[in-house]
């Protein structure tokens, strides 16, 4: 049985963060393109109104996918995300079948991961720490 190498942890690492990020991302962008017409309707499971409801959705799917994508803050920009899931997950589709909880319980999961993970070294984080070490 082979060891992976440090190198191959940070390449699934990447893998994982910016897949899940896209998939995230493309959920979030029609809420943000419709915003207007989804903030009267949008539920509000955490009883601060329905615009500021949406409003937290897609800072968090929008706004923390992107920074998961480049690696930005990557544990910081999974806990909005792990938020919105859990809310989904427990408040949103409580009620509802196994099928409609499913997709969010698997996000919740991911990104509770990589809170404890972090994004590897293949991230933006990791150049601008080298960035600040080397002095430039």
């Amino acid at each position: 049985m082979s060891v992976l190498s440090p190198g191959m942890v940070s390449v699934g690492l990447f893998v994982l963060r910016a897949g899940i990020g896209c998939m995230m991302l493309v959920h979030g962008i029609p809420k943000l393109v419709g915003f207007r017409e989804m903030s009267a309707g949008f539920p509000d499971p955490i009883g601060v109104g329905s615009q500021i409801s949406l409003i937290l959705a897609v800072g968090a799917e929008v706004g923390c996918s992107a920074m998961l994508i480049a690696g930005a803050w990557t544990r910081l920009a999974a806990i909005p995300l792990a938020i919105t899931m859990g809310v989904a997950l427990f408040m949103i589709h409580s009620a509802d079948p196994w099928q409609s909880k499913e997709l969010a319980a698997i996000y919740l999961l991911v990104y509770v991961s990589l809170i404890f993970t972090g994004g590897g070294d293949i991230c933006l984080d990791r150049v601008l720490r080298r960035r600040s070490q080397s002095g430039t």
